[in-house]
């Protein structure tokens, strides 16, 4: 069983900055894929984000050269440092842990993200 803690979200205006943090309970890198989704209200569960077992890093068009996902072996911390932020990008963001095959997934309980003036 793996447990995941999302922290980091907030309030902030737009073209700002936040850094997401994900943090799991044991080393989940050697076999695991992270992906980072986000919920808008009204709307469905979208993705964001990928990193591959490899290291390989994979972005949804409407985050790409703003988003970066990255990670802290050491922690077992994943991160999603988000740039230029826009009001659209105002949501839950959820973190996801799974293995290759989708044989067992593990989710985090959600952080919220708001970009207002």
């Amino acid at each position: 069983q793996v447990q995941l803690v999302e922290s980091g979200g907030g309030l902030v205006q737009p073209g700002g900055s936040l850094r997401l943090s994900c943090r799991a309970s044991g080393n989940i890198f050697g076999a695991n894929v992270m992906d980072w989704y986000r919920q808008a209200p009204g709307k469905q569960r979208e993705w964001v984000a990928r990193l591959n077992i490899s290291g390989r890093m994979n972005y949804a068009d409407s985050v790409k050269d703003r988003f970066t996902i990255s990670r802290d072996i050491a922690t077992n911390t994943v991160y999603l440092q988000m740039n230029s932020l826009k009001p659209e990008d105002t949501a839950v963001y959820y973190c996801n842990c799974h293995d290759p095959k989708y044989e067992y997934e593990y989710w985090g309980q959600g952080t919220q993200v708001t970009v207002s003036s």
